[in-house]
């Protein structure tokens, strides 16, 4: 969920390598020249590092595609690495407006948010009579937030649904494009959808940009990059590059938390409960503050976020290693790491999946962040210590996603839109989450394998 993985997954395969030295961490070849773990990597990154955490321990270097990249995987030395910021560096292109945007312009953005959802749901269900409706839940969320999330950070009126229709086929591309694994066809398709993003986004000089805003996130954010002398071709792949970073993820987040409550009626009967005892504040259901819901006390929906979040965000987080450093372990042992070398942190592996840090790992569990008085848990420990890293969805330290609030409050709304406006039930009563997708490990939240096909109609309104 962080803004800076696309930044990390596309410049993690263009390292350079090198031969390795005495105490460095163990080094892991595989039996293929120069390819080394490429291709398992590539298809499922979390299956061939827990083979490798298994093999080796909590930090490990190996060769992927003629590169030496080293992997900590033990959330007690995090710190050495995310703070020391002389000795790694995380030098790739940073946003300053996204600090501005999503920091001070909390309220704002979510209140266009909030109208853009609202808007956009009430036309998606224009006409729809008392009858059910069925729909992939994926396909829904996605839509729907994305579209919203355009017209909020874009202020493009006029063309949101093309957007998200290129968008979506330049997607499914992605995992392959960042890996080079694409064959022609595929290539030539992706590179079309990129550029006619592009020309969506940021005309070609003489275009037009038809329904933008003056004071858009988008202008202000060109008249940021043409103050620095970015060219107009950097500033159009700039675009496309943070229509991914601010859109590409919060459908699918919903899509999990959506199907984890489908899936598991008790947790859906909780926050449902929830909704309920908000709805007795604000007289009625239609009467509740979407744009406000940061400042609504809802705790078992926070402990719900926090676990489809646990469970489906699985960024990479990268560094580069600017000067000969040796790496003190919390357990004590120390490791060289070279200057120009990598080292990357994958905390969906540990602590979001470690069954030392978690009860049961794999399986959704909805108050697992619930304390019994229903206030936030933030105390879990490893190995009898207590751990600072326990979740990391949004990264940490200095680089940790800067839209997290503003996020957060979207998926929150999303949610209670649907679930206050709808009747919402799964096509087959038995259906299960379809598997996640492991080829997008390492590029935010993951996404399905499939759709989970749901039915849903509009609440009939009690007076």
């Amino acid at each position: 969920m962080t803004s800076q993985s696309g930044h990390r997954v596309l410049s993690f395969w263009n390292d350079g390598a090198s031969a390795p030295k005495k105490n460095e961490p163990p080094l892991d070849k595989g039996f293929l020249p120069w390819l080394g773990h490429a291709l398992e990597f590539g298809k499922d990154a979390a299956k061939f590092l827990t083979r490798m955490k298994d093999k080796h321990g909590d930090i490990f270097t190996v060769l992927v595609a003629g590169h030496y990249v080293t992997m900590l995987l033990d959330p007690n030395t995090y710190d050495a690495v995310l703070y020391d910021t002389v000795s790694f560096d995380f030098s790739f292109y940073r946003n300053i407006l996204m600090k501005r945007v999503f920091g001070c312009s909390l309220a704002k953005l979510s209140s266009s948010m909030s109208a853009h959802l609202q808007t956009l749901f009430l036309a998606d269900q224009k006409g729809c009579s008392s009858e059910w409706r069925q729909e992939g839940l994926f396909d829904l969320c996605y839509s729907l937030l994305f579209r919203s999330g355009y017209l909020t950070v874009f202020e493009r009126s006029t063309n949101a649904a093309t957007v998200y229709q290129q968008f979506r086929k330049f997607d499914d591309l992605l995992p392959g494009l960042a890996r080079s694994t694409l064959n022609r066809g595929q290539r030539s398709a992706a590179t079309s959808y990129q550029e006619n993003l592009r020309e969506l986004l940021f005309p070609a000089p003489g275009g037009t940009l038809v329904g933008s805003s003056s004071s858009s996130w988008q202008q202000r954010y060109q008249n940021y990059l043409q103050e620095e002398g970015v060219n107009a071709d950097t500033q159009r792949r700039a675009l496309l590059l943070q229509l991914w970073v601010t859109q590409g993820n919060a459908g699918a987040a919903a899509f999990w938390l959506l199907g984890f409550l489908l899936t598991h009626p008790e947790a859906m009967e909780a926050v449902e409960a929830e909704i309920r005892s908000l709805a007795l504040r604000h007289d009625s259901l239609q009467r509740l503050p979407l744009d406000k819901l940061e400042t609504c006390s809802t705790p078992v929906f926070d402990s719900v976020l926090s676990e489809t979040l646990r469970l489906s965000a699985a960024a990479i987080i990268t560094r580069q290693v600017v000067r000969d450093r040796t790496l003190r372990m919390a357990s004590g042992q120390e490791y060289h790491l070279r200057q120009g070398e990598r080292i990357c942190l994958f905390p969906f592996l540990s602590p979001q999946m470690d069954p030392q840090v978690h009860r049961d790992p794999q399986n959704f569990i909805y108050n697992r962040f619930l304390n019994d008085d229903m206030t936030q848990k933030k105390t879990f420990y490893k190995c009898g210590e207590r751990l600072k890293y326990y979740n990391m969805p949004w990264g940490a330290g200095k680089t940790s996603c800067v839209g997290k609030q503003f996020a957060s409050s979207t998926i929150k709304m999303f949610v209670l839109l649907v679930l206050t406006q709808l009747d919402l039930e799964l096509c087959e009563p038995h259906a299960r989450l379809p598997p996640a997708n492991p080829s997008r490990y390492g590029l935010g939240m993951m996404q399905p394998q499939g759709d989970l096909q749901i039915r849903y109609r509009p609440k009939h309104k009690r007076h």
